[in-house]
């Protein structure tokens, strides 16, 4: 398995589609993925991802901050950090808010949207994918906006053909839909990242960078997804079958940072989360993020985010 593939699984990768929408010109709209359509599908992913496929027609995406992005039929848009987002058909038209033209979704959870002046019409499958606290590196690493040519893809006919109908048979009830449509948004997902990984120029460095080294890329794999071990970076070095100062050099070189640094950070990343999002207690948090003891972990979270665990957590609430 590759280490793409072996973090993409560490992370719970999941998706769906929550909206078929129609719209005509004049339009313009704006919005992102909310917590409550990921909850239709009774996911609470702690990273949302949002995308759109254009079925029919087309419109233009703004983004703060970002070029204006021209979508066809045929192609959809992410963005791996659910920004919020204007897409329309004239770029001048004052958007409305898409929780204005939402209506409560039928038994499916499917949402239908129409909107617009009656001109010509563009028609779109909105849905997301969501994620693990494991998954915010990778999608930190992404571009805000990644559009992607289904239709230009090997079989990409047969998934653009079949985003269409799951969608369909989703708002007709159909109880096999969901899971057909979570797994195209999965491979939606992970061929636009394939494809931003092959065009990232050679001496490019950072996280991306190395989950593309076959090396660097397995050791990320095994430091995410079995971050309670008591790695070290000779450990590491001998599970990618390298000597431990050319594996620390390599890290550092393309990371930016040395291995055990590295690691710390994630750990307290992920404890950071879990002081905010669950009850579990301090020290069952610092065994999950690989402390062998509640004292170690104290001081690790002190020396790194400024405040002990316990008033870090009081805080954050």
């Amino acid at each position: 398995m590759d280490a793409l593939s072996d973090v993409l699984r560490v992370v719970g990768l999941t998706g769906g589609v929550f909206m078929d929408a129609e719209f005509t010109e004049p339009w313009s709209v704006v919005g992102k993925v909310a917590p409550e359509l990921c909850g239709l599908f009774m996911l609470q992913p702690a990273q949302v991802v949002c995308f759109h496929y254009v079925v029919e027609g087309g419109f233009e995406l703004r983004l703060e901050g970002e070029p204006p992005c021209t979508v066809v039929a045929g192609e959809a848009v992410l963005m791996p950090r659910n920004d919020l987002h204007v897409l329309g058909s004239d770029g001048n038209r004052i958007p409305v808010s898409m929780r204005e033209l939402i209506e409560p979704p039928g038994p499916s959870g499917l949402i239908k949207v129409t909107h617009g002046g009656g001109g010509a019409r563009t028609r779109l499958v909105c849905g997301f994918l969501g994620g693990a606290e494991e998954m915010h590196p990778l999608l930190a690493s992404l571009p805000p906006v990644m559009k992607i040519d289904i239709a230009g893809m090997p079989g990409g006919d047969w998934i653009g053909r079949t985003f269409t109908y799951a969608a369909q048979t989703l708002g007709d009830g159909d109880p096999g839909a969901a899971t057909v449509v979570a797994k195209l948004s999965e491979l939606l997902f992970v061929e636009a990242i394939r494809r931003y990984l092959a065009g990232l120029p050679p001496a490019e460095t950072g996280w991306l960078a190395g989950l593309r080294d076959p090396a660097i890329g397995r050791a990320l794999s095994l430091m995410h997804g079995r971050v309670a071990e008591a790695w070290t970076s000779e450990a590491l070095a001998r599970a990618v079958n390298m000597s431990r100062s050319t594996f620390a050099d390599r890290f550092t070189g393309i990371l930016g940072q040395p291995p055990m640094r590295y690691l710390t950070a994630w750990r307290m990343q992920l404890a950071r989360h879990r002081l905010a999002e669950t009850r579990q207690s301090v020290a069952q948090i610092a065994f999950a993020v690989g402390y062998e003891s509640e004292a170690a972990f104290n001081r690790a979270f002190h020396r790194e985010c400024g405040s002990p665990p316990a008033t870090w957590r009081r805080q954050a609430r």
